[in-house]
């Protein structure tokens, strides 16, 4: 059905896309996107598991216990062992609750759903990303389920169809998968990068390439080699991780790594070199090992430490290549001594470790109580967060309402409002008085500025003129993360200040502001503003992980200095102060509250002000809400 020469190929094209991971999570501005290469990845998959099921079922020799086999032989010993290692470094180096994560996250991927998992938390390329060490095994995962399904499905089709007839519903499957896929990309971005049923068109395309074999001039698989190589090559260099992804773009790497294989040139010297066919026999193992020295670098924070970063991978690589990926089960016919078996015991061990690990807490016991008790303050955040916080339109009418019917209270603004919305309502609850919440997922200052500058403004429209139109509702506190609305995060730019260009942007919204407020003092008997909350250049747990590290005290742990505060924050400061407004519209001033001469504090008074490094904890929240209550 295909030619029998392709594997030595193919080890070259995996060196090809290894080279491209690791240079992307190393050096992610000289190939931005090297990503792709584990697109290519899954092509190479896809040709190779199609071929050994086709062949197995054309040959009447395909038993699908021996599939499984040989795929657990090649996956679960590197991987575990990696797991092992982490799990054992993690207990000397890292803090209980980056701990209890790390086993968490070693559990999701031992158990091939770490792909499930990180959609849940968060996008693949987004700031929080790089504090998880097993990231990259939800590729891993993707391609074990992908493994599970594929041989029962054409295992299945091969008892009432024939081969031929396979091949095209092969075909028919993949167009009807990218098709799915890219659909999906603009509606389910993250769901559609980390998730089996939008990559499987292009573990199928790879299929194709077996499926549907061509025999052609050389001159012409020069071309095709060509045209593979490009497409791939312009994907590393001009495709960055803003585009939406996988989608029409994987389109691009996926069909150059199919035109490579289909060309077939095992004498060509871009993928059949010594260097190549080295790295690539190894790829698997380089992969398992590059993702956690890449983040091992940014804990240290050590200058370019793609160079020893480099090295470091390839020498794990080698080892887990040498001492690990050797280790095998034993045939399918010996299952019975699989239970006993080295790669049997590994798993076992690893799972084990992990499952200790999560179930106390990542070893609490390590560390000072007044330690973990910061760290749990910090978690903890609004119980109704889920349930009322939204990031979809939402009829204003729906909205939450805390804890008595009289509503005479609402608040209204983005993610900063949640914990204060709660604890304000909390106090409201004693004097019989009840609170309304609204609140939207990263909304800026949207009212008449529909289709403008954020996809929240008909919801600010909507929730602004009912607050207006119920005369019940007496008292509104407004509340954004005010500088992120207008230039977005700080975190990568800390202890720098982002570029903050006056755009029309930034001037539309703080129009929109003024609208609001004004809108909400004439038709209110009071309004509350509460000015920006400081904002840490990183989380609060790794400042209290600091301050642990320093011996200094716990009880008071200084966030960011007041100036960096005010800079920060000057455009709005500066238009709340030089503003005239009327007599019942009140400012919130955190400044006030949680900083000093000097310093604005992350932990005050031995409580954590924040839960990460810009929302107001719930300990933040009660004193918020008590000044809104002395006003």
């Amino acid at each position: 059905m295909a030619s029998s020469g392709f594997r030595f190929d193919i080890n070259g094209l995996r060196g090809w896309a290894v080279i491209a991971v690791v240079l992307f999570h190393f050096l992610p501005d000289l190939l931005p996107g090297g990503f792709a290469g584990v697109d290519v990845f899954f092509v190479i998959s896809g040709f190779l598991m199609t071929g050994i099921i086709l062949s197995g079922i054309e040959n009447r020799t395909f038993n699908i216990i021996g599939f499984y086999v040989a795929r657990a032989n090649r996956i679960i010993p590197p991987l575990a062992i990696l797991c092992i290692i982490m799990l054992s470094l993690g207990y000397w180096y890292l803090y209980p609750p980056e701990f209890e994560t790390l086993a968490k996250h070693a559990i999701a991927s031992l158990g091939f759903f770490s792909n499930i998992l990180y959609w849940g938390e968060s996008g693949y390329f987004e700031a929080a990303s790089h504090k998880k060490w097993l990231l990259h095994t939800w590729s891993l995962s993707v391609e074990w389920q992908f493994y599970i399904l594929y041989p029962l499905i054409l295992a299945g089709l091969g008892s009432f169809l024939s081969l031929s007839k396979i091949r095209w519903a092969l075909l028919f499957c993949t167009l009807a998968a990218f098709v799915s896929g890219c659909v999906a990309t603009f509606s389910w971005p993250d769901a559609t990068y980390f998730l089996l049923p939008t990559r499987a068109w292009e573990l199928m395309l790879g299929g194709l390439a077996y499926a549907f074999p061509a025999n052609f001039s050389l001159l012409f698989r020069r071309s095709l080699e060509a045209a593979g190589l490009a497409l791939i090559a312009l994907t590393y260099l001009l495709v960055d991780s803003d585009i939406p992804w996988p989608g029409y773009h994987a389109a691009a790497p996926a069909l150059g790594a199919y035109l490579l294989i289909l060309a077939n040139r095992q004498d060509s010297l871009f993928t059949n070199n010594v260097a190549l066919q080295f790295i690539g026999k190894r790829s698997y193992s380089v992969y398992l090992w590059h993702w956690p020295v890449a983040v091992l670098g940014l804990h240290l924070t050590v200058a370019h430490w793609w160079v020893p970063g480099f090295a470091l991978t390839l020498l794990l690589g080698w080892l887990s290549y040498r001492y690990v990926e050797t280790i095998r089960l034993p045939s399918y016919q010996q299952l019975h001594k699989a239970a006993v078996s080295r790669p049997t015991l590994i798993l076992l061990a690893s799972g084990c470790f992990a499952l200790a690990v999560f179930s106390t807490g990542g070893v609490e016991t390590r560390f000072p109580q007044t330690f973990m008790d910061l760290h749990k303050q910090a978690g903890l955040t609004s119980p109704h967060r889920s349930q009322c916080h939204i990031s979809e339109y939402r009829p204003p009418e729906d909205s939450c309402e805390y804890f008595v019917e009289n509503i005479r209270w609402a608040t209204l603004g983005d993610s900063h409002t949640i914990e204060l919305a709660h604890e304000l309502a909390k106090r409201l609850q004693d004097k019989g008085e009840g609170l309304k919440h609204f609140s939207f997922s990263g909304c800026p200052p949207s009212f008449q500025l529909r289709n403008v500058v954020s996809e929240c403004a008909e919801w600010y429209d909507a929730s602004l003129q009912y607050i207006v139109e119920h005369p019940s509702i007496e008292n509104v506190v407004v509340g954004h993360r005010w500088s992120f609305a207008f230039w977005g995060d700080n975190v990568d730019a800390y202890p720098d200040l982002p570029p903050q260009p006056v755009s029309p942007a930034v001037t539309a919204m703080t129009e929109s502001l003024e609208k609001i407020i004004r809108t909400l003092a004439s038709n209110k008997e009071n309004v509350f503003v509460v000015y920006p909350m400081p904002e840490l250049g990183t989380s609060i747990q790794s400042l209290i992980n600091k301050a642990m590290d320093d011996d200094r005290s716990l009880s008071e742990i200084p966030g960011i200095t007041v100036d960096y505060y005010r800079s920060r924050n000057s455009w709005i400061l500066r238009h709340f102060d030089t503003t005239e407004y009327p007599e019942n519209v009140h400012f919130i001033e955190p400044e006030k509250l949680f900083c000093d001469s000097t310093f604005c504090y992350a932990v005050k008074d031995s409580e954590p002000l924040y839960y990460d490094d810009d929302h107001p904890s719930l300990a933040a929240a009660k004193i918020l809400s008590r000044e809104i209550i002395r006003q």
